[in-house]
C-alpha cells in the first residue's frame, strides 16, 4: 500500500537539512512501529520518498513524503503513532493512501505556495511603499535576473514562473513554479523586487514559511499533493 505523509517543520527543526531528515523519519518509522517495506538486494532499506527538498532556515506546514508500507491500522492512527514520536516543531499532519499507480511526489510536484513575513526589528521604514509596490512589480511583463546553475551563471526571466503574489496584513504571499523542470525559490523573487527597488536584498530580514505543495491535472488546474490521497480505516 503506498501512503502519502504530509507534515509540519517548524521552530528549531527549521535548522535540521534535507538528509538528516530522511534520517530521522527512518528512525521515526521503527520507533512507531509502521510497518514499512523495505527494498531487496544487499543492503535493504525503507521505501520512502520525499516531495521537494526545504532549504535550510524555511519553516513549513506543506511538507510531503511517500512511502509504501505491508499493512496499516488506518489514517487516523498512523498518524497519532508517528506523531508520539516526533520531536518539538515535527507533527505529522494526515497520512493518506494512493492508488497503485500513482507516481511518487517527488516527481509531480509543479507548484508551491509561500508566505513571507519581515522579521521583528527588520521592517522597512517604507513599509507602506514596500507592500504595495510588490502589485508594480508583479504586473511587469518581463523579470529578469542573474540565477546561479551548476553550468555558472545565466540571465532567466522568471515572470512565467510566479503564479501569484499578494499582500495582505503585511505578509506576502506567493505561488511559484516548482519542482525538477522549472524551480522558482521565494528568496529569488525578493532578491528580484529588492533590485527593483534599487535597494541591498537582506535575506535575514525575511521570515519565509512553504504552505503547500501542489501537482498539475490533466486540465492544467493544479491539486494539492494531499488531496492526490484518501483517508482509509
Amino acid at each position: 500500500m503506498k501512503i502519502r505523509i504530509k507534515f509540519a517543520k517548524q521552530g528549531p527543526m527549521k535548522f535540521i537539512g534535507h538528509l538528516d531528515i530522511m534520517r530521522y523519519f527512518q528512525k521515526a518509522m521503527r520507533r512507531g512501529n509502521i510497518d514499512i517495506c523495505y527494498s531487496e538486494g544487499f543492503s535493504p532499506h525503507q521505501i520512502m520518498s520525499f516531495a521537494s527538498p526545504l532549504g535550510v532556515g524555511l519553516t513549513s506546514n506543506g511538507e510531503y513524503m511517500d512511502i509504501e508500507v505491508s499493512g496499516t491500522t488506518g489514517s487516523k492512527e498512523m498518524t497519532n503513532r508517528l506523531n508520539s514520536v516526533m520531536v518539538e516543531g515535527m507533527k505529522v499532519l494526515s497520512c493518506r493512501r494512493l492508488n497503485d499507480t500513482a507516481k511518487n511526489a517527488m516527481s509531480i510536484v509543479a507548484a508551491a505556495d509561500y508566505t513571507v513575513r519581515f522579521r521583528e526589528g527588520w521592517e522597512p521604514e517604507d513599509a507602506d511603499d514596500f507592500f504595495s509596490g510588490l502589485s508594480r512589480f508583479y504586473k511587469r511583463e518581463s523579470i529578469p535576473v542573474i540565477k546561479k546553475t551548476k553550468r555558472g551563471e545565466q540571465e532567466v526571466d522568471i515572470r512565467p514562473f510566479i503564479y501569484c503574489l499578494s499582500v495582505k496584513d503585511n505578509t506576502i504571499f506567493m505561488q511559484l513554479s516548482s519542482g525538477s523542470a522549472n524551480n522558482l525559490k521565494p528568496e529569488l523573487v525578493l532578491e528580484a523586487y529588492s533590485n527593483f527597488r534599487g535597494e541591498e536584498f537582506r535575506s535575514i530580514a525575511f521570515q519565509i514559511q512553504r504552505e503547500e505543495l501542489y501537482a498539475a491535472q490533466e486540465n492544467g488546474k493544479l491539486i494539492s499533493l494531499e488531496d492526490l490521497g484518501e483517508d482509509f480505516e
